[in-house]
């Protein structure tokens, strides 16, 4: 079964410049990246889009995207998580992938369903802005990563992150979702 998306023809990914097949949900990513470029002042070298995470809880492997992630010098700054819907119900997978990206702790942590977005301070979780318009602009998240720590996060943090992330990602999904790979064990 193919997956659960009506496809409306194809685009042209505003980042890479590759054809995709053109759906609801990746205009609103589309969206998103033109927002970014054209009205908040991002480079496409700054951007990097459906990012590969693996997970793993216990003998539970998956491969799951994350929607756009925004990298100013040699750090991820900020990371947008896009999906359909409820913004608060994603609050807290976004917060687990902003601590498996990478070994530290993102600082900004977006969630979008492309209308609305909550923008979470990474290391509290807490909603620091809202709306689109309130994704900060690259230089405010230039001064703003310039005073973070990025904490490097722990085994057993990471442990817990990839199981709340499972099973928000993996469990909790659609079973004709094709976005998510689940790897089985050999």
């Amino acid at each position: 079964m193919e997956g659960h998306h009506l496809i409306l023809g194809e685009l042209v990914d505003a980042i890479t410049g590759r054809v995709l097949p053109d759906t609801h949900d990746e205009r609103y990513r589309q969206k998103l990246a033109k927002l970014l470029m054209d009205d908040k002042g991002y480079f496409r070298t700054d951007i990097q889009s459906r990012c590969n995470l693996q997970i793993m809880a216990g003998e539970n492997s998956a491969l799951v995207k994350v929607d756009i992630a925004v990298t100013i010098g040699d750090r991820i700054c900020m990371i947008i998580k896009y999906g359909p819907g409820s913004l608060i119900t994603r609050h807290r997978p976004a917060l687990a992938a902003s601590r498996l990206l990478a070994p530290y702790q993102i600082p900004v942590v977006v969630v979008t369903n492309g209308v609305d977005a909550d923008i979470l301070d990474g290391h509290t979780g807490e909603v620091i802005g809202s709306g689109l318009n309130e994704i900060p602009a690259r230089i405010e998240l230039a001064v703003h990563c310039a005073a973070f720590p990025f904490p490097p996060i722990t085994d057993t943090r990471t442990q817990i992150e990839n199981r709340i992330l499972y099973a928000y990602e993996v469990d909790g999904a659609c079973p004709c979702d094709d976005s998510i790979c689940r790897i089985t064990p050999e």
